[in-house]
């Protein structure tokens, strides 16, 4: 494994390996409660509570972990943090707390938390173990908003409850539905996909002796960068 920075720790969850929208995980919560962007936004914070939480136990209670129950272990971990942000999303703002039902209590199984705990937690320090646990919080976080933002606004007419889209709108319904969910998913991950094709350099050919062309990439590997064109 490559040793990393502390800023490669921050910044890898946040874009390079952005949870929801590059590795594809969390996708039930994401999918399920960004009808709104304050679904969306109890959900991160929710979400962001527990990692940070289960990561720093976790790196502090890793050389006292037996290897054959580590797993169980970080679901324990995972799980006491879940009860008390469940807990107090109940008693600070009750509409939230019904309206994610079951979706808190199943960031216990989310694989994002579990994974993180796994793979680097258990592995590194406490100091890099809550940088990387708060960059792949706000990975997450920017993914649901991203979501939210675009799904009540075009399902509503409206951010956070305030109208923005005027009387005249006349709201999409289906993004506010389960199906929403994936369209609006889909239509970023096909953004993305175009944009970082976009940002790709240009083919460049050049002329070999007795006419043959060859093209050149820049990012390809070396022995692929040139392709022989009759």
């Amino acid at each position: 494994m490559r040793a990393t920075t502390p800023t490669e720790d921050l910044l890898r969850g946040i874009w390079r390996e952005n949870p929801v929208l590059i590795q594809l995980l969390g996708l039930c919560p994401a999918l399920a409660v960004t009808n709104t962007v304050a679904n969306g936004i109890a959900m991160g914070l929710a979400t962001t509570f527990v990692l940070l939480g289960s990561s720093l136990l976790v790196s502090l209670l890793s050389d006292y972990i037996p290897k054959e129950v580590r797993i169980s272990a970080y679901i324990l971990i995972i799980a006491t943090f879940v009860t008390l942000v469940d807990l107090i999303l109940a008693a600070l703002v009750p509409d939230i707390h019904k309206a994610l039902g079951a979706f808190i209590a199943l960031i216990v199984v989310n694989c994002i938390i579990l994974g993180r705990q796994e793979a680097f937690a258990s592995r590194r320090p406490v100091g890099r173990a809550l940088l990387d646990a708060a960059g792949t919080s706000m990975g997450f976080m920017i993914a649901l908003l991203m979501m939210s933002g675009f799904r009540e606004l075009l399902g509503n007419g409206s951010l956070l409850g305030i109208d923005v889209m005027g009387p005249g709108f006349e709201p999409w319904i289906i993004m506010i539905l389960p199906a929403g969910g994936f369209f609006m998913l889909g239509f970023i991950l096909l953004a993305l996909a175009w944009w970082q094709g976009s940002a790709q350099p240009p083919v460049k050919p050049r002329r070999w002796p007795n006419g043959v062309t060859t093209i050149t990439h820049a990012n390809a590997a070396p022995r692929e960068r040139e392709k022989v064109v009759a």
